[in-house]
């Protein structure tokens, strides 16, 4: 028997069928195109499922369940995507709308980064630990918390925003309604507009260099990339970006101190880059500074695998 994780991330629609050993055996994609109707996103994942079962050339009844990690919050017990701003989604009926689309009956929803950790805790990098956090650096910061084995989801299943904690009071405005939001400092979106900001006042750059002049080809490794080859103000937006980061990862340490708390997404692709200056300043962030024993941070392991194989993993 089979499981279907899919993956409804902002820009891809990706799935995925694992087999018993938690491994991936079939794949199909379909672009999110967001914002449109909720019906037609859920169209396009009925198709990428089908897609997938017909290349493994399965049935409906070889299939145990489907599981969707999406952006924003569930209510499993009215069976709603309450609210997904990235996706422009408001009280979609997702339960009802993908058994009709699919024909199979047991679905289960949650966000896409309680996925994402589930996926890496059973699977990647937290394997064999109780107490996991995972911080996923993309177009938003999502996070996924596991506490004692278990997702931390609260009374209304919508736990774990860490992206939508403030850490700078009045600052930059999110798109949830907030301001001063990490995400609006940490994600690879606002990466990418420090990174375009500090090109502008700087010319000659070599940020401009790695991008070949083109400024639309700007992406959230354009800073590092030009930081190694010692550009000042390359450095500099890599400090800043850093040193955002680290507040909101301390944050989280104080909270959770959890056995490991793991780094993936877009940015995470840096990995040591990335990792090895952040642990240095979240190490002067934490209030367990003298503490014998403290959280790992790593990088995630099963890059975008994770959420599929963690949705796939949902039982609620």
């Amino acid at each position: 028997m089979y499981r279907i994780g899919v993956d409804l991330g902002g820009t891809n629609i990706a799935v995925g069928i694992i087999d018993e050993k938690n491994e991936i055996v079939a794949r199909a994609e379909r672009k999110t195109n967001a914002p449109r109707p909720a019906e037609d996103i859920f169209d396009d994942i009925a198709a990428a499922v089908k897609d997938a079962m017909q290349k493994l050339g399965i049935a409906n009844d070889q299939v145990t369940s489907i599981g969707v990690g999406t952006p924003g919050s569930v209510n499993k017990e009215l069976e709603l995507i309450e609210f997904a701003n990235n996706l422009g989604f408001d009280n979609v009926p997702a339960y009802r709308m993908l058994r009709e689309r699919t024909g199979i009956q047991t679905v289960y929803f949650d966000n896409d980064a309680n996925c994402a950790a589930l996926g890496e805790a059973v699977a990647g990098c937290g394997k064999g630990v109780k107490d996991f956090v995972m911080i996923t650096l993309g177009t938003g910061v999502g996070s996924g918390i596991i506490a004692n084995g278990k997702l931390v989801t609260g009374v209304n299943y919508a736990a774990g925003e860490m992206g939508h904690t403030v850490i700078v009071y009045g600052g930059e405005p999110c798109n949830c309604g907030r301001k001063g939001c990490w995400e609006r400092y940490s994600s690879a979106t606002a990466l990418i507009t420090q990174t375009k900001t500090a090109m502008r006042k700087n010319p000659d750059s070599a940020m401009w260099d790695v991008v070949n002049g083109d400024f639309n080809r700007v992406s959230g490794r354009t800073a590092f990339l030009a930081a190694k080859q010692g550009d000042p103000a390359a450095l500099k937006v890599v400090n800043t970006y850093e040193a955002y980061l680290a507040c909101g990862i301390g944050n989280v340490i104080n909270i959770f101190q959890p056995d490991i708390l793991c780094i993936g997404g877009g940015i995470g692709n840096e990995k040591e880059n990335l990792l090895e200056p952040l642990r240095k300043i979240v190490a002067t962030e934490i209030y367990s500074i003298h503490a014998k024993k403290q959280t790992k941070i790593v990088a995630a392991t099963l890059g975008n695998d994770a959420g599929i194989i963690g949705a796939a993993l949902l039982d609620e």
